[in-house]
């Protein structure tokens, strides 16, 4: 059996303002094109399918656009909600397209139920886990198992022990968490602290686990456990990745192969450092692709440049970013980082704190989970 595995597609996403639907427009067309190639049994989106919980009119409609030529092109789509998604919007109509063989996943509701497939090999049981918070698993649990539940990796393994897997079948699952020591870019939502850490072991029991959040291609161990990446650069920290589509062939149980489709942007990304006089000099910018292609520009001279942006923008037609690096702002940096050690603590335990040293107690876990709450939706309307 044979799926294509992408994710973070994060549709209507803008940097710096500058919006790249035109971008997404072309390498959604390559996603099909891909898909049109292999002529997969299946094609997995593991989360974050919009940038924005409420996506704009023009991203639903490109979304849609999408779906429905990829769905003359393989049998089956699953879906699942990421963090800046909403599951309940994610999820609307799903009964409906389910017969159409477009499956979203449900808003979690404590179950989660395998879809199935069948080949020569048997069975293939492909469960859909939607980004979940620790809160979310313990809204669900007797009182007596809500006090186990304390950390998303409590979280996901709770969450798996109710799936009641069969483990003579082939089991596939679809999810979009943070997995421990995976390797993160500056796009992503990054909660400070690590808190939102899941051990790959968490995982073991899957065949394959399609993994969505991270956009840096990587596997987590041994390849059965991946994140597939952005189909696009979304910042400056991915300048070198190599963006990919993930096939995958499960034969037999325990056999799979995979290989990996280029996938390549409308625009490129380059991080341009020197000064202003080597920057701006003709035989370094002429007939190089970053004169059109998103750059970042680090100007390495002591003296600010009147308008510098202004003036590199008449050159480098999409410059995103300017900043300087020199004697002024490396010690401003220094500063910073002087206070780097709040700074590397969750909101949740910085409120912790202050709740401690004002009541002489610690918090309740009902409080804990108001505040996780609260925290989470201030930082979706954020996002």
């Amino acid at each position: 059996m044979k799926f294509i595995h992408i994710s973070d597609l994060h549709i209507g996403k803008r940097v710096h303002e500058k919006s790249l639907l035109d971008e997404q427009v072309h390498i959604l067309k390559q996603i099909c094109d891909i898909t049109e190639k292999h002529r997969p049994d299946a094609v997995l989106i593991a989360g974050d399918v919009y940038d924005k919980v409420v996506p704009s009119g023009e991203s639903v409609i490109l979304f849609d656009e999408f779906l429905t030529r990829l769905s003359t092109l393989t049998g089956h789509i699953f879906i699942i909600s990421g963090n800046h998604d909403s599951a309940e919007r994610i999820s609307f109509g799903a009964r409906l397209m389910d017969s159409k063989g477009v499956h979203l996943s449900p808003v979690y509701d404590g179950t989660v139920k395998p879809l199935t497939l069948t080949d020569a090999y048997g069975t293939v049981n492909i469960y859909m886990l939607p980004y979940i918070r620790p809160a979310n698993v313990r809204h669900f649990l007797p009182d007596e198992e809500k006090s186990e539940v304390t950390s998303y990796d409590d979280a996901i393994r709770k969450a798996i022990a109710g799936m009641d897997i069969d483990h003579e079948c082939r089991n596939i699952l679809i999810t979009h968490q943070f997995v421990t020591d995976a390797v993160r870019s500056e796009s992503e939502d990054v909660n400070v602290g690590g808190l939102d850490n899941v051990d790959a072991s968490a995982f073991e029991c899957f065949d394959y686990v399609a993994l969505g959040h991270l956009h840096r291609p990587q596997d987590c161990g041994d390849g059965r456990i991946r994140y597939c990446g952005s189909p696009l650069k979304y910042s400056f920290s991915e300048v070198k990745d190599i963006k990919t589509a993930t096939i995958v062939t499960i034969r037999e149980k325990g056999v799979m192969e995979r290989e990996f489709e280029p996938l390549v942007p409308l625009h490129d990304w380059h991080d341009l450092r020197g000064t202003y006089a080597e920057l701006s000099a003709r035989e370094f910018y002429a007939g190089k692709p970053w004169t059109e292609d998103f750059v970042r520009i680090t100007l390495t001279d002591e003296q600010d440049i009147p308008d510098a942006i202004g003036k590199l923008r008449s050159i480098y037609h999409n410059l995103l970013e300017l900043r300087y690096d020199n004697k002024r702002t490396r010690a401003g940096m220094a500063a910073i980082e002087g206070g780097a050690r709040t700074e590397e603590k969750t909101p949740l335990e910085l409120f912790e704190e202050l709740y401690a040293r004002q009541n002489g107690d610690g918090m309740t876990m009902q409080q804990q989970d108001y505040l996780s709450e609260m925290i989470a939706k201030i930082r979706e309307e954020e996002i």
